[in-house]
């Protein structure tokens, strides 16, 4: 999509051997390890870029939401000290604007009413379990918003779908669907944010030349609670629906913040991304957007 809108793009991997995919797609490959900050200094200082885009997690195979911060820890990392070397690199070549990724959705205060907006924050009370993983996305979000010398935002991304997901046609998640893994919890009253993963990468596209510093909700038209979505998302590919787990028989099995985010949770508004992003999702909600998983 940034290639499409005119612009040249470098894309950064660990390995030399990822090099022939990004030269594939139209970027300069260079090498980058984010919690490095000699490789990131180099990397950054060698191509000079007018916009960082910070999209780096280490999120593979995470299955355990009882230990959802030792899950996280890498990442958690990437959000604190890879974010202060993209950071720094980036002020000291010029660049003009820093988008980074957050997320929206267990992380949303549960005391208000209806959807969240940007400006109510993160939750003030999260469950033991995510603490640290929490504290992680709201240092991110402060030193990338408030960093002077260029402008910062922070997008928070619903849950993706779509190809290349967790939650696409050959993702682990549609697994655990299928094998009737993934239940409703008490009475599945937590309400999910979904974004379409094309969705969440035209934000970003947008996001180089759109907004100004702060927060942004990237989630489609329809938050939506456990109870509705997931017995749509077993019909649609043809599973069974899903099983019911009382609250108290689920929480040693997934614990006290996987009980919240099945029946807790608050969904997010997304007025704000229309409103200075110029943006609108090609899959407005997940009912549609579930037809085009893979």
């Amino acid at each position: 999509m940034l290639i499409e809108a005119g612009h040249h793009v470098i894309g950064t991997t660990r390995t030399a051997g990822s090099f022939a995919t990004l030269a594939d797609a139209g970027a300069e490959p260079v090498l980058l390890d984010g919690l490095d900050a000699e490789s990131v200094r180099n990397a950054v200082t060698t191509t000079e870029p007018d916009v960082v885009i910070h999209q780096l997690t280490a999120l593979k195979n995470l299955s355990n939401l009882k230990r959802f911060d030792e899950e996280f820890a890498e990442t958690n990392r990437l959000r604190t000290e890879g974010t202060d070397h993209l950071l720094q690199a980036a002020l000291d070549v010029g660049a003009k604007r820093f988008i980074a990724q957050s997320f929206s959705g267990w992380n949303n205060p549960r005391s208000g009413k209806g959807l969240a907006t940007e400006a109510e924050g993160l939750d003030p009370d999260p469950k033991p379990e995510a603490r640290k993983t929490l504290a992680a996305m709201g240092y991110l979000e402060r030193v990338v918003t408030e960093t002077d010398g260029l402008t910062g935002i922070a997008l928070r991304y619903g849950g993706f779908y779509g190809p290349r997901t967790g939650l696409g046609r050959d993702g682990d998640m549609l697994d655990l669907v299928r094998g009737r893994k993934l239940p409703i919890v008490g009475a599945g009253q937590g309400v999910w944010s979904f974004i379409h993963i094309l969705d969440a990468a035209r934000a970003t596209a947008l996001a180089v030349d759109h907004g100004s510093a702060g927060v942004y909700n990237i989630v489609d038209d329809g938050p939506a609670p456990v109870a509705e979505w997931l017995p749509a998302l077993a019909e649609v590919i043809g599973a069974k629906g899903p099983r019911r787990v009382p609250a108290w028989l689920a929480r040693p099995m997934i614990g006290r913040h996987g009980v919240m985010m099945m029946t807790e949770m608050r969904g997010s508004s997304n007025a704000k991304a229309k409103r200075e992003l110029a943006w609108r999702p090609a899959y407005p909600t997940w009912r549609a957007g579930f037809q085009h998983l893979g």
